[in-house]
């Protein structure tokens, strides 16, 4: 840790070192500073599922993330606000980071109606109408009181070019009206690229962002139903066009090739669902690929999940225990894969950060690959 500096500023961000377009940095934030590449858990409803705040600090997890669609239905963000704001409510000193609400609302919401203003749209819990703006979403995010912050964005299925010009340009302008809208000079908010799979929008999409000189950008509308391929190719148009000073974050990706893939191509921050829900589905997510562990295989297994993962679960608990918390259908199963699910990706995000900086990058990149295909 004697690499940190104090920051001058609430939010800046340096590099430590680049290996080819890899990165290594810090992101100082309010709460505290994050070391780049990085996987940032989920904490959708203000919580990381099966996992308590204090095993997180365990896990020296330095960041998750919550979301805005989910609060502001329940139980609410003037709640939240009075309660002291989402460091307060769900005990988390560190950064945290809340998403626009604008992917929920496109997937989860049942939309009725988008136009230039916004998205009028029903809830997914009891069906009454609801309507997000800009100015709205930013109102919501602002007296959560996260570090960071996104702009309202439109999601469109990324294969269809002629929606995601419109949305899009809707975004832009979206973007632009966030800006004019947040107050808090303690949030910083990120603007996020779109244009789906098509190189041209991406282009226009990350150069007209840059010019409105956020502190930080995200790659939306990525994840969904495109390829791998399609999904590193926009990655890398991308990230050539964004400024190199600012951080940056591809939503929604978390898969341990994911992570080796995006960071080789210049990504800095990841989040995703995916280490708890497959806990919750008796997955555990190692560098070797999935095992399950509802396999007959595992009853009298002695080893540990992963010999070579040093998390809390692989250093105290057998496959043969862990498959019988999964046979008996036990809430543990859930936390101890979930600890070991986050851990691998957060030491895979570490091993890699020590890697860009001894500048050997590329060839620990070849090793990770090749044992991901074993």
């Amino acid at each position: 840790m004697n690499e940190l500096k104090t920051p001058k500023t609430p939010f800046s961000f340096e590099l430590v070192a680049q290996d080819g377009d890899a990165r290594a940095g810090i992101l100082h934030t309010p709460h505290g500073d994050i070391l780049t590449p990085i996987f940032m858990p989920v904490g959708t409803q203000a919580t990381v599922k099966a996992v308590t705040p204090a095993q997180l600090k365990e896990l020296e997890v330095q960041i998750l993330l919550s979301n805005t669609y989910h609060l502001y239905l329940r139980p609410g963000a003037e709640v939240v606000a009075e309660l002291g704001g989402l460091h307060k409510f769900m005990d988390w000193p560190n950064p945290i980071l809340t998403d626009s609400g604008g992917f929920q609302v496109f997937s989860m919401g049942m939309l009725r109606a988008i136009d230039e203003e916004g998205v009028t749209f029903k809830s997914h819990i009891d069906g009454s109408t609801h309507r997000f703006t800009p100015e709205f979403s930013i109102a919501i995010q602002e007296k959560l009181g996260a570090d960071i912050i996104m702009a309202f964005d439109e999601c469109p299925d990324p294969q269809d070019k002629a929606y995601n010009v419109r949305a899009m340009q809707r975004t832009h302008r979206w973007a632009e009206r966030c800006l004019k809208t947040k107050t808090r000079p303690d949030q910083a908010l990120f603007g996020i690229v779109q244009g789906g799979i098509f190189p041209d929008l991406r282009q226009i999409s990350a150069e007209f962002l840059a010019s409105l000189d956020f502190p930080g950008y995200a790659i939306g509308g990525l994840s969904v139903c495109e390829s791998k391929a399609d999904m590193l190719a926009t990655i890398e148009v991308v990230n050539q066009l964004l400024p190199a000073h600012k951080p940056r974050y591809l939503m929604g990706v978390g898969t341990p090739y994911d992570l080796i893939e995006g960071i080789y191509r210049g990504v800095d921050m990841f989040d995703c669902v995916l280490p708890t829900r497959l806990a919750r589905h008796h997955a555990a997510q190692t560098l070797q690929g999935r095992m399950n562990l509802a396999n007959a295989a595992y009853i009298r297994d002695e080893g540990p999940l992963d010999p070579n993962c040093s998390c809390y679960t692989c250093t105290h608990f057998s496959r043969a225990y862990l498959r019988h918390l999964v046979s008996s259908k036990e809430i543990l199963a859930a936390t101890l894969l979930s600890i070991h699910n986050i851990h691998t990706l957060l030491e895979l995000s570490q091993r890699i950060r020590d890697s860009i900086i001894d500048q050997r990058y590329s060839e620990f990149r070849q090793q990770l690959l090749q044992n991901l295909q074993k």
